[in-house]
């Protein structure tokens, strides 16, 4: 049997401990454990190492020689040990990471994509979050380093003094979400008068959302029964037939419902990137731009609607 640093700090632990039982707690090893170790290194010794006595375990001769040698190389270990693990927790804090936020939004899986590809090595990060001024916050506070958010027009946002901005979209339509029997459902562009005796659900925890849907439905003079709950419940309602629900234009296609655009654009947001200082926004905003190109791209409807409104977001790069 060879020595080893595990025998030596055991030896080392006995001797602090003067206590077999202390030292397997210090060790984290049971005392049985303990004991044939200890029992192995003194036959490799060929000597006892330490007196057991009814006070404790105190060291031989012998042992007081062989721990004179061993605890200049167990401290030794363990500042070997200690400042490798120490260099290892700066590199990590200096390492490139990216903390990223974003309201829901169908681009989100092409932009990380695009991102993990256009900078390896950096630890990126997502928080999703409903609102959009909770992820400003975030990033006032230096939670996060980027967020990607909409405005809902008419509830502007307030964003922090010091954080950078870039628009992705000045105007994204919200479009409608309905059941595919629906009578509006054949039709390429829906009216709001089409959607009068429906009920519409809106997702109230959403900044601005429940605001902006009541403003344009009272500005064309209507007053349809309203469903406030999330918009994964509103898609099951949808396809139902049981209510419609504004939804992004870059939702779809789906089998069991229908994504038109509304008549006039009625209901629109803003697209932000927010940043904190210092934190390089370009590559971020880049490929949002790519991935935001590419979800409208599938989206048909979407699409043309930016085709016709002459967005350079409906042109590849």
């Amino acid at each position: 049997m060879e020595l080893e640093v595990r025998h030596l700090r055991a030896l080392c632990a006995i001797a602090d401990t003067g206590s077999l039982h202390q030292a397997a707690r210090r060790l984290g090893v049971s005392q049985p454990s303990l004991t044939t170790q200890l029992q192995r290194i003194e036959k490799t010794m060929g000597a006892e190492l330490f007196r057991r006595e009814r006070t404790g375990c105190r060291p031989t001769l012998l042992g007081r020689a062989v721990l004179s040698r061993a605890r200049p190389l167990v401290d030794g270990m363990s500042a070997l040990v200690g400042a490798a693990m120490a260099e290892a927790e700066a590199a990590r804090a200096d390492s490139a990471r990216l903390r990223l936020g974003s309201t829901a939004s169908r681009v989100i899986g092409g932009w990380l994509r695009r991102l993990r590809v256009r900078l390896p090595g950096t630890d990126i990060s997502l928080r999703v979050d409903v609102s959009a001024r909770v992820l400003l916050r975030a990033v006032a506070a230096g939670r996060l380093d980027i967020a990607f958010v909409h405005e809902v027009e008419g509830s502007p946002l307030e964003v922090p003094d010091g954080l950078r901005q870039r628009v992705l979209l000045e105007r994204e339509p919200q479009f409608i979400s309905l059941s595919r029997d629906h009578p509006a459902a054949g039709r390429p562009v829906v009216d709001l008068d089409d959607l009068a005796t429906d009920r519409w659900m809106v997702d109230p925890s959403v900044d601005g959302e429940w605001d902006g849907v009541r403003r344009v439905l009272g500005a064309a003079g209507l007053d349809p029964p309203v469903l406030h709950g999330d918009y994964l419940t509103a898609a099951s309602l949808v396809v139902l037939g049981e209510a419609v629900a504004p939804c992004q234009p870059t939702s779809g296609p789906r089998d069991d419902m229908a994504i038109r655009p509304l008549r006039g654009d009625p209901l629109a947001v803003r697209l932000l990137l927010v940043s904190r200082p210092g934190a390089d926004m370009d590559p971020v905003y880049g490929e949002l731009e790519a991935a935001y190109r590419e979800a409208a791209r599938r989206a048909a409807d979407y699409h043309e609607w930016l085709l016709r409104h002459h967005s350079p977001l409906a042109y590849s790069l």
